[in-house]
């Protein structure tokens, strides 16, 4: 009878010495049981940060969800957003680029949400309760504060857009280093964004003011200057937002004499209107280290006509993409502010359309060939927009493009065709740049 060879016992007789050696048993001890979620160690924290500057008493979120009778009595919504990712809402896809003060809940937070429903929701010790770290942003100090100059009662349903004129106190050149808005009623308003009228550009903007009865003017996909790509933005707010200072060292030039057009976007849920007298919070400095521009990128042509940016009805995918160098232009695009044929940092992106989007896209196009995505939004939602500060600043180098792609769905029965304009029923294709050199 032939012998086993040793290669064949060596490993059982391996496992038998250092068993034996180390007197330890075998057989796998069992693990301890994960101890129940509850609301004021595990939940309160992640629901404060997440979810609560939204779902706030008299809040844009439907139902605040500020304590733990608040959230108990919401449970089983809050299950089946979290599982369905609708909530907390953030659009830019997770596979493009990373961004500061992101609100989206990783999978080990989801299921810890769900786990504390499906154990029934229990409140806990309140003598346990974790430390509430405050949401990361912010505004660090208020230096002007501008307040829409009479309240404004929506007179559009469901969305209405608009924008006021508020005059700059400053007399000196100055700089906007960091901006928050301070919704009046936050039921209804959706978003604010705060645009510059420069001094050469009051008296234009003073006119289409004149023009329409009662405080403001509608002013559905940008302040109504001249030149919607061109209009330049100081700031922006969506629910959630806390404010914020720009990049260290980096702020807007403000010129005496100047503006601010202040675009506010109700939307009344089907409720009954309110009215709204909000305001809007600068921290201003006298100098900085780089001067910054808000740069609007979009097709010329599609926005004065010359090459009508269509979108056919019937159709349930029409795509548009501008492409093209953005260095070699900068003296024109930002007004003297930046140098043409000099390299950009860019800080922050947005993108914008309306009702009809479903997915947009801005990314650079290297001169080489490749390509590097700044923002992604999968799933358009027009009532969540919003820009984002990229975690790592990306340079735009001469020669590269910087693109923008946008995708519509305009096969609802009753369709026409549209083309790029203001109004609700018309659509843009817009990027929005923070840039300094």
């Amino acid at each position: 009878m032939p012998r086993p060879s040793l290669l064949r016992l060596l490993p059982g007789a391996l496992l038998a010495v250092l068993t034996a050696c180390s007197g330890d048993d075998p057989t796998p001890t069992p693990t301890e049981p994960v101890p129940p979620a509850t609301w004021h160690k595990d939940v309160a924290p992640l629901v404060q940060a997440k979810c609560a500057n939204c779902h706030t008493e008299g809040g844009i979120g439907p139902f605040p969800l500020q304590t733990y009778a608040d959230v108990f009595a919401h449970r089983d919504v809050l299950k089946a957003a979290v599982q369905a990712g609708t909530m907390p809402p953030w659009p830019p896809s997770s596979e493009c680029n990373t961004y500061a003060h992101e609100r989206s809940l990783d999978e080990a937070q989801q299921a810890l949400l769900t786990r504390w429903v499906d154990e029934g929701a229990a409140e806990g010790d309140p003598a346990n309760a974790t430390a509430i770290t405050p949401p990361t942003g912010g505004l660090s100090r208020a230096d002007v504060v501008l307040k829409m100059p009479e309240p404004y009662l929506p007179t559009q349903s469901p969305d209405d857009y608009r924008c006021f004129l508020i005059d700059w106190p400053e007399t000196r050149t100055r700089y906007i280093t960091g901006f928050r808005a301070d919704p009046g009623n936050r039921a209804t308003v959706h978003h604010v964004i705060a645009y510059l009228a420069t001094p050469s550009e009051v008296k234009g903007y003073e006119a289409r003011d004149a023009a329409s009865p009662g405080p403001g003017y509608t002013c559905f996909g940008g302040p109504g200057g001249p030149d919607a790509t061109r209009a330049t933005w100081l700031g922006g707010w969506a629910p959630g937002s806390l404010g914020q200072d720009f990049p260290a060292g980096t702020g807007l030039r403000i010129e005496p004499g100047s503006k601010v057009v202040l675009q506010v976007h109700y939307n009344d849920h089907g409720q009954p209107a309110a009215a709204d007298r909000s305001a809007v919070a600068f921290k201003v400095d006298d100098t900085v280290n780089k001067v910054a521009y808000v740069q609007p990128w979009s097709n010329p042509s599609w926005v004065n006509g010359t090459t009508p940016m269509r979108i056919p009805a019937g159709n349930a995918d029409t795509k548009h993409l501008w492409s093209m160098e953005l260095t070699p232009f900068l003296g024109f695009t930002t007004g003297g502010v930046l140098q043409n044929n000099v390299p950009v940092t860019i800080h922050s992106a947005a993108l914008h359309m309306h009702t009809r989007g479903t997915h947009a896209r801005a990314e650079i196009q290297r001169q080489s060939g490749a390509r590097e995505c700044l923002l992604e939004i999968p799933h358009w939602d027009f009532h969540w927009q919003g820009t984002y500060a990229l975690q790592k600043p990306v340079q735009l180098w001469n020669g590269d493009k910087l693109n923008v792609e946008c995708h519509w769905d305009n096969s609802a029965p009753g369709a026409t065709d549209r083309e790029w304009g203001e109004g609700t029923d018309d659509e843009m294709c817009l990027g929005i740049f923070y840039l300094t050199q």
